[in-house]
């Protein structure tokens, strides 16, 4: 809102200042800052109010190492990262913009989830919470309305680069031609980028044209398919890995600021020529969502760093994956979730692979057998005599280092 307010009074009167509300990059960074301010200053008066209505964490007996003493500790903290998020986004960015929009229908829908699922818990004495299966109807639905946003509406295109030889031929015309005329006009489409591919694009539409040309027309159900199974493994990833003091909140402010240079470039159209990548017309919008998305993290952690002082909850994590993965899917970088995300999914695959396996010993032995000391990861090297802390920090910096593999993509083809 204050966007608008700026970009009047620049019009209107040309009110001195006005105008760097209409740089992303200002925006960006009054983002962060407003956040920070919110989740630091606000997030203490909320974690007040969670202990006020004893909305504290119960703790299953593990036989983890200080894990007796979170008892208590107030959850849903989530909240703090919500609101700090949310209100810098109300003020600051472009409110018609569409891939906005989808991210503040995606952050209240997972929001909401979660929030049930902890008030089922803390409130219902249920420890289960929300069955699961609500929850995975919950991201199957959030991926269906990002999938068919993201295929109809108007505004979701792309703009490829001229072939080669018309390139040349321009550039031979005349060698400063500005980098928007090196592109073709706006289009639909539905295709994403895949790393470590010289041409490093990808048509879902090709996975069943190959069968016949004139299935193309069906595309928009492979698209939605991917949204869905995107969303949904990802949020679950982000679900999991929230079981030691700020592991999920620093791993995902690691990953959402490698999206965040993602957007800005790709939405940034001389910053596409340079780099030869896809350019997303509007999607350079998404950076103040995203810094606001940083700020709030960050500030979380001031609270949730060892020993915590409050817990996000299901109304934080399932937010944060979800969040994650539609932006992955607006800057069509969701094919470098595995590499960028790997955190997340060593998590994932860690459940899997446990449960599988138990199972499948006990049916072929009688008794099931562990891959794991314990499962999700983490919990695995807790049990091995690791401080939770070491664990959280030696995981940050893996997830840094994966950013910078997945930046690197950006040239290594």
């Amino acid at each position: 809102m204050l966007y608008y307010l700026f970009e009047y009074l620049e019009q209107q009167f040309q009110f001195p200042g006005a105008s760097l509300f209409g740089f992303i990059t200002f925006r960006a960074a009054v983002a962060i800052i407003l956040s920070l301010l919110i989740s630091t200053i606000f997030g203490k008066r909320i974690i007040r109010f969670l202990q006020k209505k004893q909305v504290g964490e119960t703790i299953r007996d593990l036989g983890l190492e200080g894990q007796v003493e979170k008892a208590g500790t107030p959850t849903m903290g989530g909240i703090i990262i919500i609101l700090a998020t949310l209100i810098p986004v109300l003020l600051l960015a472009k409110l018609e913009n569409i891939y906005i929009i989808l991210l503040i229908v995606t952050t209240i829908w997972m929001g909401a989830i979660g929030f049930i699922d902890d008030y089922i818990k803390k409130f219902k004495n249920n420890k289960e919470g929300l069955k699961g299966s609500f929850k995975v109807l919950g991201q199957v639905g959030l991926g269906i309305i990002v999938g068919t946003t993201m295929y109809f509406h108007e505004d979701v295109t792309i703009k490829e680069k001229l072939p080669i030889e018309q390139q040349r031929v321009l550039l031979a015309e005349d060698p400063n031609i500005s980098p928007a005329k090196l592109f073709e006009e706006e289009e639909k489409s539905t295709k994403t980028t895949i790393p470590f591919v010289k041409g490093n694009e990808f048509d879902y539409a090709n996975l069943i044209t190959w069968i016949s040309p004139g299935l193309g027309k069906y595309a928009w159900v492979i698209f939605i398919l991917a949204a869905i199974f995107i969303i949904t493994a990802v949020s679950n990833g982000a679900n999991l890995t929230d079981g030691i003091d700020g592991l999920a909140a620093g791993s995902s402010a690691i990953i959402v600021l490698t999206l965040g240079l993602f957007s800005w470039v790709s939405g940034n159209i001389i910053f596409s020529e340079y780099l030869d990548i896809m350019y997303i017309p509007r999607v350079e919008e998404i950076t103040i969502y995203i810094a606001a998305f940083v700020g709030a993290l960050i500030g979380f952690l001031w609270y949730n760093t060892y020993p915590a002082q409050v817990f996000m909850g299901d109304t934080g994590s399932l937010t944060i994956g979800g969040i994650i993965a539609v932006i992955a899917i607006a800057v069509r970088k969701e094919w470098l979730i595995p590499v960028l995300c790997g955190i997340f999914l060593a998590e994932n695959l860690s459940v899997m692979l446990q449960v599988s396996y138990f199972k499948y010993t006990k049916k072929k032995f009688g008794e099931g057998r562990r891959i794991f000391k314990m499962s999700p990861l983490h919990h695995h090297y807790q049990k091995s005599g690791y401080h939770e802390s070491k664990i959280v920090t030696r995981f940050w910096i893996v997830g840094i280092l994966l950013a910078i593999i997945t930046i690197v993509t950006l040239k290594i083809r």
